[in-house]
């Protein structure tokens, strides 16, 4: 599961960016040098024409037939550079498995390659997605909700004016005080954690337990969810939302955990949902128990209007 991408790829299954969750030491004279590298690789991976601030558009699908073009009277409207007034069509069974089909000599390409004739596509929840070329345009399949029953087509344009716009994320100053030594308490059984999304779905996720933090002298728990190379995702709230972070609360990855459950949490290293930069995103949200009742003012801020 991408957490850079959420619970679909940034852009590819492949694209796994948890470069970016790379726990820096404490202690050392060079921390803050360390911290502020981690936040440039994110800022460059913000800037792609592969990620989300290139985000224009989410298409829900249904099955049947779906034109798609730069006209007003298709069904899936797009604009972009070089985007004809019809592009092609989509082809959505009942079963939700889709394929596209170019329309007379439009450009559709996959791969660099022009699409001659009907071809199926991938979601990303299937594999490594079918991205679709269409002048500025690039587009692939999407599925959400709890069974995979939604289908969506997630547009991408990277000429996006929001690309050129961009001037960073504003940032807490870095406190070396804001990398805690907590501890995983672990369940007992193997359970699963009910996360609520913005658009309404609501995903059971892998949970190994609880992390305890050393807050405001005593302790505060989050819910975990599972990562990967044993480190943990911490989906949570705290009490700069709303003014100074995102209201809908904000992620982190921990350090991997020890065998003794011995974990570090650095909120230096907190970042922004994808809804932050784009509307089109499907961003979880905290579950329920996960806001700390204390502010952390680390890590990322709200971007300026």
């Amino acid at each position: 599961m991408l957490r850079d991408g959420l619970y679909g790829p940034a852009l590819s299954s492949t694209s796994r960016s948890r470069r970016i969750l790379r726990i820096v030491k404490a202690g050392t004279d060079d921390f803050v040098a360390q911290v502020e590298a981690w936040h440039a690789e994110r800022d460059a991976r913000l800037r792609s024409p592969d990620g989300w601030l290139a985000l224009v558009g989410l298409h829900w699908l249904t099955p049947g037939e779906h034109e798609f073009g730069q006209h007003p009277s298709n069904a899936i409207r797009l604009s972009g550079r070089d985007v004809p007034p019809l592009a092609g069509h989509l082809l959505v069974t009942d079963d939700l498995q889709a394929r596209v089909r170019p329309h007379g000599e439009a450009n559709l390409t996959v791969d660099g390659a022009q699409i001659a004739d009907e071809l199926p596509l991938t979601a990303d929840t299937d594999g490594d997605p079918t991205i679709i070329g269409l002048g500025s345009l690039r587009m692939h399949l999407i599925r959400r909700g709890a069974h995979n029953e939604r289908l969506g087509l997630r547009v991408r344009d990277t000429e996006a004016p929001a690309l050129t716009a961009f001037s960073g994320v504003p940032r807490f100053p870095v406190d070396p005080a804001w990398r805690l030594d907590a501890r995983l308490e672990r369940a007992l059984e193997p359970r699963t954690i009910s996360v609520p999304d913005i658009v309404g779905d609501v995903l059971e996720m892998p949970s190994p337990g609880d992390v305890v933090l050393p807050l405001n002298g005593g302790e505060q728990r989050l819910h975990a969810v599972e990562e990967e190379n044993d480190t943990l995702w911490l989906i949570f709230g705290d009490d700069t939302n709303g003014e100074q972070t995102y209201g809908a609360g904000r992620f982190l990855v921990t350090g991997p955990v020890a065998a003794d459950g011995s974990v570090v949490v650095d909120f230096n290293l907190t970042y922004n949902p994808p809804c932050v930069f784009s509307p089109y995103a499907t961003c979880p949200l905290p579950p329920e128990g996960n806001r700390l009742t204390v502010p952390v003012p680390a890590g990322e801020m709200l971007p300026k209007p």
